[in-house]
């Protein structure tokens, strides 16, 4: 019995002093003020702007001249890429032994066809 005696008044000495402890830091904490508060609201207001709706405003979109050159340079790179993919199925078919005369600027073939359609004969 005088165990547990002991263990009480220890036990509530010690809750006591932790008690009296916290309500002393508690009480010279600075105190800001509650969130339904009228400074609260008027702090809130005053530094933050209000955030903007992106419905609230007409949808952007590019002009006729950003569309041109956005679709140019698309054509370009459509371009290059054809003419890559064309120049590796060439390859891949030579390593295979097959023969597949592919096109580009400036080859035989142009100045074929230019003098064919001129019916200029050699």
């Amino acid at each position: 019995m005088r165990d547990l005696t002991a263990h009480l008044f220890l036990g509530l000495g010690f809750v006591t002093v932790l008690a009296v402890v916290l309500t002393a830091v508690l009480a010279t904490a600075p105190r800001r003020p509650g969130r339904h508060s009228a400074a609260h609201l008027a702090e809130r207001t005053a530094s933050a702007p209000a955030p903007v709706s992106p419905w609230s405003r007409p949808w952007t979109c590019p002009t006729k001249e950003e569309a041109a050159e956005r679709f140019r340079r698309e054509a370009d790179t459509t371009t290059r890429l054809g003419v890559i993919r064309e120049r590796r199925t060439a390859a891949v078919l030579a390593s295979l032994g097959v023969d597949y005369a592919y096109g580009y600027a400036g080859d035989q073939f142009e100045t074929l066809a230019a003098l064919t359609a001129a019916r200029v004969t050699a």
